[in-house]
């Protein structure tokens, strides 16, 4: 396992981490003793980095990650949650001082930690940009102050609204999703600024939730008709091939020396077991070279999320 340093935090973390919005049983329902199994093998294997959130299965990702972290000792993992977003509606995101505190403490006690590493403010597109940078982030700038967590991050999927926040306040990390991965690479522009300000980059969904993959995105993927058709004939040519579609896309987001870390979620020991032989194995230049001319029409394709004014 190779390992990187989060920009100035100076925490050195696995190329690899473990994604538990599958524990909240995001993609299909799990079997909550091989999703607790699924984090010792990703422990036991050198990921040590855990990316999770209130919002992903109602709190069930939370509660279950607590379940796996019982009896590990917490020098053996750097563990990520967020705040802000706790439902599928504009209803369920809260970016409140008041609100994101108390999520903080209630993280806390489902996980069953004294601290978070990283706390982020989630989907921050669906919020207003002002309340986030002048209220959200310094009251969790207090929870840091309080030993409560150790840094301060921001999510979004919009690419622009990073450096849009970071001009006003200063973070500890970012965390972008499916904007460096084998269709859409617009995180790469943004990396001269991050490193600039020093903040940590977790590259998260490099298969672009599974529209990279052999099995297809599920039924809500936002993605437009146009890209999830690119993906598929992508997908049937790594299959003619005897590849495999979701290993091209993780060996493709990896091979950036300027990311620091790629997230990817998943509740199967097995899967967790392949991604790191994956990542592992030689890349495939030719069949790469094939499947980014088939994506090449609708590279940087993207989708819209949260408020129109902050896309």
């Amino acid at each position: 396992m190779n390992y990187h340093t989060l920009g100035a935090t100076g925490v050195k973390v696995s190329a690899l981490a473990y994604g538990g919005s599958s524990l909240g049983s995001v993609f299909h329902d799990i079997d909550e003793s091989e999703g607790i199994r699924s984090v010792h093998v990703a422990l036991d294997h050198g990921i040590n980095l855990i990316d999770t959130a209130p919002y992903y299965g109602a709190t069930k990702a939370e509660t279950v990650l607590g379940k796996a972290l019982q009896g590990i000792a917490r020098d053996r993992y750097i563990l990520a949650t967020k705040v802000a977003r706790y439902g599928p509606t504009i209803a369920d995101f809260d970016f409140s001082a008041a609100r994101v505190t108390r999520s903080v403490d209630e993280s806390l006690a489902r996980i069953g930690v004294d601290y978070i590493d990283f706390i982020q403010v989630h989907d921050m597109e669906f919020g207003d940009i002002n309340l986030i940078v002048n209220e959200t982030i310094p009251a969790l700038r207090k929870l840091q102050a309080a030993g409560k967590v150790r840094f301060v991050g921001i999510s979004c999927l919009p690419v622009r609204l990073f450096k849009a926040v970071m001009d006003r306040v200063a973070v500890d990390q970012i965390q972008s999703y499916c904007h460096y991965c084998l269709n859409d690479t617009a995180l790469a522009d943004q990396l001269p600024y991050f490193k600039a300000k020093g903040v940590g980059i977790f590259n998260s969904a490099p298969l672009a939730m599974r529209l990279l993959s052999n099995e297809g995105p599920p039924a809500w993927h936002p993605a437009p008709a146009a890209l999830v058709a690119k993906c598929a004939k992508a997908s049937a040519l790594c299959i003619s091939r005897g590849s495999d579609l979701a290993k091209l896309a993780l060996q493709y987001a990896m091979a950036n020396p300027e990311i620091h870390t790629h997230v990817v979620g998943t509740a199967s020991p097995d899967r967790v077991l392949q991604n790191l032989a994956d990542a592992a194995a030689p890349l495939d230049e030719a069949l790469l070279e094939d499947v980014l001319a088939i994506l090449a029409p609708v590279h940087n394709l993207t989708w819209p999320s949260g408020r129109p004014e902050n896309n």
